[in-house]
Order: C-alpha cells, then sequence, then structure tokens
C-alpha cells in the first residue's frame, strides 16, 4: 500500500509540473450534485446563445447544444454550472467537462436532484 499511495503523490507531482497543465484559481469552494461523486448528470440543458470561454476551465458551448449537467458550483449566486458537451462539435475527441455560466442554458429535463454538497478541490479547476 505504501508503495501505491507513492505512485499517485508522484504522478500528481508530475501533472502539477508539466507544461500543458495549470492550476487555476478556484471557482468555488462547493458545488451541488446528485451523488458524492458528483458522476451522475443532474439535468439537461440546452445553449441559449455561443459561449466562448475565457480560460481553460470553461467549456466551449454552441447556441442549441445540449449540455449535461453535473454539478451547480455553490458560491457567487450559482452563477456556474459543471458539464459537458456531448457531439460532433468536439470531433474526435471525448466530451470533456468544464465550467459555464448558467444564464447561457435553458433547463430541458431534470435528470437527479442536485442535492449532495461536496467540497471543491483544486482539481476541480485543473487545466490540461
Amino acid at each position: 500500500q505504501k508503495q501505491s499511495s507513492c505512485l499517485v503523490w508522484s504522478v500528481r507531482t508530475f501533472c502539477l509540473s508539466c507544461e500543458a497543465g495549470k492550476q487555476m484559481p478556484k471557482l468555488s469552494n462547493k458545488k451541488l450534485c446528485a451523488d458524492s461523486e458528483c458522476s451522475h448528470p443532474i439535468l439537461i440543458a440546452r445553449a441559449l446563445q455561443d459561449y466562448y470561454p475565457g480560460d481553460c476551465r470553461f467549456i466551449p458551448i454552441r447556441q442549441g447544444q445540449l449540455v449535461y449537467v453535473y454539478a451547480m458550483l455553490k458560491d457567487r449566486g450559482n452563477l456556474f454550472w459543471a458539464g459537458s458537451v456531448q457531439n460532433t462539435y468536439y470531433g474526435e475527441q471525448e466530451a470533456r467537462i468544464g465550467h459555464f455560466p448558467s444564464s447561457v442554458v435553458e433547463e430541458t429535463h431534470a435528470l437527479m436532484p442536485a442535492t449532495t454538497e461536496v467540497k471543491t478541490t483544486n482539481w476541480d479547476f485543473y487545466c490540461y
């Protein structure tokens, strides 16, 4: 066990020091999710307008796209949500979870209640 925990620590240390990644400031200290891992989508929303992110913590969204929302950041009046856009916009790449302003989408389908409060970590706002 001691060996595996050292390996995880070494990987994290390596990732934090690599050129491709960057630690960004936290947008919030808490988030609301459907479960403690924030692994189940809370709702599906449709983009009301295009959104072009200011930095790598955020995802680009095109008007009309469906967004799967996994978390609602709690601080700052619920201004930001975390979710994923999944369609041909990303081409061959897998969709990634990123943040976006809640004001650029409208809820279309509620899936699960966001009743679990989870503390955010630095990894929630890490840029790859």
